[in-house]
């Protein structure tokens, strides 16, 4: 059996292989409310045969969407969209699914992709006042972030609590909190972005505090028998900025709290950033954490193929890895990958006719219904 189909315990949640579907934002929603589409994005998903199936970043506040069209999970409404999307998932698969908690801060009220993303200005149609650790824009010739004071702070800190709460209700298996791509939490890593004189900034132990707060009221907020844990960005790919030192450090602060895993992403924080690209190019990264603590790390970035996936799971460089574009564009990745490999991987009965004479007993044996 391959390693790449090998099961795998990301605190109390089993799962059945070490393929995850990354969080994609889809810029679909109406008003932070789960769409049409979602239900038929998200449940092509939970048929591809992967492990675990992240939801987008999730908007713990109005004002901390990406953009206007970004999911939400802050008012009643949000909550019971979502559940109907939940609801056809766990009719017709077993796939654990994980929400992403997160806040844009800075980059929030951004235009859809496809529109341009620039920044909205706050006075704009559709467009919202942003706030950020430091009133820094992202990019030169934004409008500037408001810098939160002590009471922004609990508002933020009470509004993922609340999400959190949300999501337990909903029967997420899961939350990652999104800590990394320049949002809100990694903007209080990154010494490029927070240049507070306070608690909150300065010293490494500073800049880590309010992300670390997060994850303990998001803890607290989320049933005990379900794993919580944090995506990051590994580095800024900035010289002075935050680097991967310092994400070790941050690792075993969430070890120490008991976070589940860590899912290890990088940049987003800087337009001057200068990533080298090339596939898996963020997988030393994630092979270093890993090394340093005792937790389950994902690698996630241009990972594209089923032997290179297998390679970084065999070679211990990481314990799952994570596929976004890859699985848009080849949704069924996962039954391909096992087909390559040798493996299995389950799919519904209704499809289980489509297998390939040539690959073998391809697909498990599925049950209906919530693990």
């Amino acid at each position: 059996m391959p390693h790449l189909f090998d099961p795998l315990k990301i605190g109390p949640l089993e799962l059945e292989n070490r393929i995850v579907i990354a969080p994609m934002c889809q810029y679909s929603a109406d008003e932070g409310s789960a769409t049409d589409w979602h239900v038929i994005h998200l449940g092509g998903l939970a048929l591809s045969g992967a492990g675990l199936l992240i939801t987008e970043a999730t908007s713990v506040s109005p004002e901390g969407r990406i953009s206007p069209d970004d999911l939400g999970l802050y008012s009643d409404t949000n909550e019971a969209a979502l559940e109907r999307v939940l609801s056809a998932i766990r009719r017709h698969s077993r796939i654990p699914v994980a929400t992403q908690l997160a806040h844009a801060g800075r980059k929030g009220s951004s235009a859809s992709p496809w529109t341009g993303g620039r920044q909205i200005a706050p006075d704009a149609p559709r467009g919202y006042q942003t706030v950020a650790p430091s009133a820094i824009p992202h990019a030169e010739g934004e409008h500037a972030p408001l810098s939160l004071d002590e009471t922004g702070l609990v508002r933020i800190r009470d509004c993922f609590a609340s999400a959190a709460a949300r999501a337990a209700r909903l029967g997420f298996n899961g939350i990652e909190i999104h800590m990394a791509h320049g949002y809100l939490l990694h903007q209080f890593l990154s010494p490029l972005a927070n240049q507070r004189t306070d608690a909150y900034g300065g010293s490494l132990e500073n800049r880590m505090r309010f992300p670390l707060e997060i994850y303990d009221v998001v803890r607290k907020s989320f049933p005990a028998d379900r794993p919580v844990w944090a995506r990051i960005s590994a580095a800024d790919w900035v010289e002075g900025g935050w680097d991967i030192e310092e994400s070790i450090a941050l690792a075993k602060e969430l070890e120490v709290r008991g976070a589940a895993a860590i899912h290890v992403s990088s940049g987003g924080v800087s337009p001057h950033q200068k990533i080298v690209l090339g596939p898996g190019y963020q997988v030393p990264f994630a092979a270093q954490i890993k090394a340093s603590i005792g937790l389950p790390t994902i690698a996630v970035g241009l990972i594209t193929e089923a032997e290179q996936a297998e390679e970084i799971i065999a070679s211990g460089n990481a314990d799952a890895v994570a596929l976004a574009r890859a699985m848009l564009y080849d949704p069924r990745w996962p039954w391909h990958a096992a087909a390559k490999l040798g493996a299995q991987a389950s799919a519904p009965p209704q499809y289980w006719r489509c297998q390939p004479r040539d690959v073998g007993d391809l697909f498990k044996a599925a049950q209906h219904g919530q693990r």
